[in-house]
């Protein structure tokens, strides 16, 4: 199953010296039933951008959190995941949500999408408006949903030691 997993660029150095992203369980989006319900005239390929989307809003929620540190760049992990190890339904507020409940060995990634260098200030005005967009304040709720303009960027995975250098 593919599954879009949120990070930032110094999680992504974590992984690639850790060779596996972990410990689970792993937050992630994917293409659920419930997705499918909810969008039902969508092919998989536009389910799964819903689903990548969904990984790009919480990838930007840590950088927010001030988890990572380092440039404002969402990054979304594609990963090839055995169907067993991922968990949707119950308790998962998005219907793309699911959990990973094993660690994804770096060789089960399938590509990296991360924002432009351009993209920066607009990731970082909607970090800034975030707490004000969670609290129903319309004009930052249009200035975090205006970073989805970004298209994020697709990355092979033997392009990632030049995407961290």
């Amino acid at each position: 199953m593919r599954v879009y997993l949120p990070s930032t660029l110094p999680a992504l150095a974590r992984v690639v010296a850790a060779g596996e992203l972990g410990p689970a369980p792993l937050n992630g989006f994917a293409v659920t039933p419930a997705l499918v319900e909810w969008y039902a005239s969508g092919d998989t390929e536009e389910l799964e951008y819903v689903a990548l989307t969904e990984a790009a809003r919480a990838s930007l929620r840590l950088l927010a959190a001030g988890q990572e540190e380092g440039a404002a760049r969402r990054v979304v992990l594609a990963a090839e995941v055995p169907d067993e190890t991922v968990k949707a339904g119950a308790g998962l507020k998005e219907r793309a949500h699911v959990r990973v409940v094993e660690p994804v060995p770096l060789k089960l990634l399938a590509a990296v999408h991360v924002d432009d260098p351009a993209a920066v200030p607009d990731v970082e005005a909607a970090i800034a408006a975030l707490p004000a967009a969670d609290a129903g304040d319309d004009d930052a709720r249009f200035v975090v949903d205006g970073v989805e303009d970004h298209e994020l960027l697709w990355y092979a995975t033997q392009e990632i030691p030049d995407l961290l250098s």
